[in-house]
């Protein structure tokens, strides 16, 4: 067993750090029963931030592991590479959206901290592109974010949310779109990282529909994150007389999407999409453009995404009878779901369904286009509303694709990316059916993935089920198990891990790492049936395919455990903590951002009770039963030598509570394990986070990591 007071220097002989004592943690133990189970918790008291002893907890927390990571010996070196990378690395488009010929785009473009907001002509050409909003002019320390905007439908205003330090709490601001400024009224506690947030214009541009969260005095405290109701803004009018529409009869943690019907006899008609938490059950309304609004889906119909079309249809995503997904279009003007048609039966492949972002579908007057996952990689494909296949792009087979958006004249926007090469935006014309047609906005990442390859590999987990692992390495290598090795997943929610460009894992693969990504339950991967057999009671199946997925990758000759170090951030992160305590050896080191790790505490927080739909609640025998059976805070053992670990959170964190890094700390440290704690006070749960900081977390991760696996930096890759 490692003693407290040996310092990460000493585990390695490539360290030079110095040895320093990690800052002595009090306990002040607190016994829960949960049915009939007692349970003793030493470090309850480092939940509550308002206290100033854990605050000056924290700080000295950060006051060690700041001691530790900067005496790394590769520290320097590293950091020059990784601002190389991520502050050097080309401009680059997302979250697209189509309005009157216009396209607006999110740009990324180093070294600016924060992401801005452009608009540009419906031919793509970014030479004619103009700055629409930037937070980066708003905020020069970088510590304003956009979290979503939405254009008005004639393209003349845009209603954009921004939020500060990672909180995501946002507030709408509009602005125009000719001058970029700010104009009318700014609304608050539109958006949260608790139930998110939504917005959609009136079709005539006079007002909004958005989401809202409790004002104050409205609630209790601890319901100002719950309770999102929806609310009409006209421009020009005092916000506070805003019109109430719909949600007193909504759940607690109801998560609402929003769409307006663009064109024909229904003009101006609403749809919402109510999340109920985070567990994939929906339930839908209308809204008619006389006022009234009508419900016409219920959760036991599993219809789990709705979109629009232009002529007064909207297209559903249902799962029940359909595990996989079947698509069906439903007439707005009768609302009659048990007369919606068939337009795409259940088939081999899984059809993607998205909440928050809806780039997934794509709705024109003769066609829908659909996004379909094939296991990891994904495509998309397209069919008439008669249910026939219509002609679809033609993509790379590892790769993910979304961001589908139509342009004016019938072309489809879409964004391709595979693991070695930088996101593409692409166009394809049903009119001229055949290869898809490069954009401007394609990034042109400056630096060579050309030595590198990816290979789809399969490792059977424990109860026989054969799990995806995506591998970066090195054209010819050897495997000889002599590789330095670098495994990440995430197993929850129904998400899907598709093929995506990382520009510093760069860093490593040249640096002689194998980089690996498993597809395990937990996600959506290949439907329903995927994700359900990994929440709930049977999340252990997560835990038990992501240790397969390491096993096999030891077997294959890629590495050994010695060299070996895991990855993941928010469930992934709770993959890590499990997984580092049941299997502490099978890898050498864990880097562990944002995680969840007291699995009996989670519901308490804000977000957690939105997670009760996925990991379950203490207050049912059997769900708690599971909870405590993988809990990692609660299996760390006396005797037992842990693998070192780096925890990264942010003290803006509205998804996961950072106690929750800070009890899994005490708790490693109190048995003699090498925990560090980094604690970013300008950052939340990763979304808005500057690029600055996204540069020094990187180097803390990397710097660890070499430290750990025995690696010395080299200057020729």
């Amino acid at each position: 067993m490692l003693h407290k007071a040996i310092a990460l220097a000493a585990l390695v002989l490539a360290s030079t750090a110095v040895a320093v004592d990690p800052p002595p943690t009090a306990k002040a133990p607190v016994t829960d029963e949960l049915h009939a189970v007692k349970i003793v918790d030493d470090y309850r008291w480092l939940e509550d931030w308002s206290q100033p002893k854990v605050k000056e907890w924290s700080e000295a927390q950060n006051a060690y592991a700041r001691s530790v990571l900067d005496a790394l010996p590769n520290t320097a070196p590293i950091r020059d590479r990784v601002k190389e990378l991520l502050e050097a690395s080309s401009v680059s488009y997302s979250a697209t959206a189509s309005a009157a010929g216009q396209v607006f785009a999110i740009k990324r473009q180093p070294p600016r901290q924060q992401p801005f907001l452009i608009v540009l002509p419906a031919n793509l050409q970014v030479a004619d592109e103009r700055v629409v909003v930037d937070p980066n002019a708003i905020d020069p320390a970088g510590g304003t974010a956009i979290d979503w905007f939405v254009p008005s439908p004639d393209g003349s205003l845009v209603a954009v949310s921004m939020s500060q330090h990672g909180s995501e709490a946002g507030d709408v601001h509009v602005f125009d779109v000719r001058s970029g400024k700010r104009v009318h009224e700014q609304i608050s506690r539109v958006n949260g990282g608790t139930a998110g947030g939504h917005l959609a214009w009136a079709t005539d541009g006079s007002g909004f529909f958005y989401t809202r969260y409790p004002r104050e005095g409205e609630r209790p405290a601890e319901d100002m994150d719950f309770y999102v109701q929806v609310y009409f803004h006209h421009l020009g009018d005092d916000p506070a007389k805003d019109r109430y529409e719909i949600g007193k009869d909504f759940p607690r943690i109801a998560e609402i999407q929003l769409e307006t019907v663009p064109g024909g006899d229904l003009a101006g008609a609403v749809l919402a999409s109510v999340q109920k938490g985070d567990g994939g059950e929906f339930i839908h309304f209308l809204r008619a453009p006389d006022g009234a609004w009508k419900q016409f889906t219920r959760y036991e119909d599993r219809v789990v995404q709705a979109k629009v079309t232009p002529d007064g249809h909207a297209v559903l995503i249902s799962r029940n009878g359909a595990p996989r997904g079947k698509v069906l279009l439903l007439d707005l003007h009768t609302l009659d779901l048990a007369k919606a048609e068939t337009v795409v039966p259940e088939g081999p492949d899984v059809i993607v369904d998205e909440f928050f972002d809806a780039s997934n579908l794509a709705t024109a007057s003769d066609r829908v286009y659909i996004t379909f996952q094939l296991g990891g990689p994904s495509q998309v494909r397209a069919f008439g509303y008669d249910g026939k296949p219509r002609p679809s792009p033609t993509l790379a087979p590892v790769s993910g694709v979304g961001g589908l958006t139509l342009l004016r004249g019938g072309k489809l926007l879409l964004n391709s990316a595979t693991y070695i090469a930088p996101p593409q935006w692409l166009t394809f014309d049903p009119a001229a059916p055949g290869d898809v047609t490069n954009t401007p906005l394609s990034s042109a990442f400056p630096f060579s993935f050309a030595n590198y390859e990816v290979v789809r590999e399969t490792a059977t987990s424990k109860d026989g089920t054969k799990v995806p692992v995506n591998i970066i390495r090195r054209k010819g290598l050897k495997l000889d198990g002599s590789h330095p090795l670098l495994v990440t997943s995430y197993g929850g929610y129904g998400v899907n891990l598709e093929p995506r460009f990382r520009a510093g894992t760069l860093a490593l693969l040249e640096q002689g790492f194998v980089w690996a990504e498993a597809n395990i339950r937990g996600g959506g991967e290949f439907g329903e049936k995927w994700h359900t057999e990994g929440n709930l009671t049977r999340k252990q199946n997560v835990f038990d395919d992501f240790a397969a997925a390491i096993a096999y990758l030891h077997k294959a000759g890629y590495s050994t455990p010695a060299r070996t170090a895991i990855e993941g951030g928010s469930n992934g992160g709770l993959l890590m903590g499990a997984t580092m305590v049941q299997h502490p050896e099978l890898v050498k080191c864990v880097v562990s951002h944002v995680g969840i790790y007291d699995m009996l505490r989670v519901e308490l927080s804000p977000n957690g009770a939105f997670n009760v739909t996925e990991f379950g609640t203490v207050k049912d025998a059997a769900q708690f039963k599971a909870l405590h059976a993988y809990s990692p805070y609660h299996h760390v053992k006396d005797g037992t030598k842990y693998p070192p670990v780096l925890f990264l959170t942010g003290a803006n964190d509205p998804r996961v509570d950072p106690m929750q890094s800070r009890k899994m700390t005490a708790r490693l440290q109190a048995v003699g394990a090498t925990a560090l704690l980094r604690t970013s006070a300008g950052s939340g749960h990763g979304m808005g986070t500057a690029l600055s900081e996204r540069v020094e977390q990187a180097v803390d991760a990397n710097a660890f990591l070499f430290d750990q696996l025995g690696i010395r930096y080299s200057q020729s890759h």
